[in-house]
């Protein structure tokens, strides 16, 4: 029988959200309906709100999110109900090319719940990232859903669902960081923040922050960066090469993207280093490069989508090192709000003033 929950909502670009009633239906095949515990408030979710990934408002926002299973449908095999998951935004299909390969964190065929969550009168709901968190309960793809040990809190296992695993996950899995290399990260919020704590956990030996905020420079120091480069008034690319020997960096994860810090980030590398794109671009952008440096400086050039992980492989791997206290995933968490002060979390993050606020239900 569907149900009738608590949940946030853009209805039109710009315009605040707003807590209303929405309808979950029964999960059907291949499909599960999560009771959630937590959610984080990410930049996507903002970007859902300003129009900034489509029109296809009214939006039901996010997606950063832990919980329990509460029924699923025919078919599923993953997940059943009680289980403690994280929520991911792409569930593998197994069959296109890159699973076949062996390769499903490329997954070509990722997918979500096919019912539609509503409104009281039948308005279709646009799930963030195929999610909508934002909710006492949602609906989803059962490969969506990533068993982990309960015994993490909800506030801080949710956060792998979107920018922290991006974050660790451009330093460990896409940059390839290893014992003893050089690192820097340009963006030190909490993607970049994560990849700082990702790079010390890969054994960096050097971890160098840059960013314009003196507070942002400040945590990234307490998540493992060993020297803070403030671009504001400091050449980042100098500063680094400084700091290297005169070389750059083995790794550089741009985690703003601009074209401006992604330029600073391809000539702040080391030779034949590595640049990790982590930041997200809007449409608009372009970006200008002499071919000549591209082809000169060797190396390689990567985007990071979603830090290259494999939920399945990925998350539990992370809240086991993180239950071991040797992976702190409550640093990111600034502070805990109810479901009624998204509108009020989205401020504090326009202003740099939080790494996550995270929702408890």
């Amino acid at each position: 029988m569907a149900q009738q929950v608590k949940a946030v909502i853009a209805r039109a670009k710009g315009a605040p959200v707003e807590v209303t009633t929405i309808v979950v239906p029964d999960p059907g095949p291949g499909e599960a309906v999560v009771r959630i515990q937590a959610c984080g408030v990410c930049h996507t979710d903002l970007h859902y709100r300003e129009g900034g990934i489509n029109d296809e408002f009214p939006f039901l926002l996010g997606h950063e999110a832990a919980g329990i299973v509460e029924s699923v449908g025919e078919g599923v095999t993953e997940v059943e109900p009680g289980d403690f998951v994280v929520l991911n935004w792409r569930a593998v299909c197994g069959q296109c090319r890159a699973c076949k390969r062996g390769r499903a964190q490329y997954c070509f065929n990722t997918h979500n719940a096919k019912q539609k969550m509503t409104l009281l009168d039948g308005t279709e709901l646009s799930p963030a990232l195929g999610i909508g968190a934002f909710a006492e309960k949602t609906l989803v793809a059962a490969g969506q859903c990533t068993k982990v040990d309960p015994a993490a809190e909800p506030a801080v296992a949710g956060l792998l669902g979107c920018g922290v695993m991006a974050g660790l996950g451009a330093a460990i899995n896409t940059g390839n960081v290893g014992r003893g290399d050089t690192v820097a990260v340009i963006g030190c919020g909490g993607v970049g923040g994560a990849a700082v704590m990702g790079s010390r956990l890969a054994g960096a030996s050097r971890i160098i922050a840059v960013d314009i905020d003196d507070r942002k420079l400040e945590t990234a120091r307490t998540l493992g960066a060993t020297h803070t480069v403030n671009s504001r008034t400091t050449d980042p690319v100098e500063a680094i090469r400084e700091l290297t020997g005169g070389n750059g960096a083995d790794v550089v994860v741009e985690a703003v993207g601009r074209p401006e810090t992604y330029k600073q980030a391809f000539y702040a590398r080391d030779l034949a280093g590595t640049v990790v794109l982590v930041g997200v671009p809007t449409p608009e952008m372009t970006l200008e490069l002499p071919l000549l440096d591209v082809f000169g400086r060797g190396g390689a050039l990567k985007s990071s989508w979603y830090g290259d992980c494999l939920p399945s492989r990925d998350f539990p791997m992370l809240i086991d090192l993180h239950l071991q206290g040797r992976l702190d995933l409550g640093a990111f968490v600034t502070e805990t709000i109810e479901l009624d002060a998204v509108e009020q979390a989205f401020e504090r993050m326009h202003h740099g003033d939080v790494l996550r606020s995270v929702v408890v239900l």
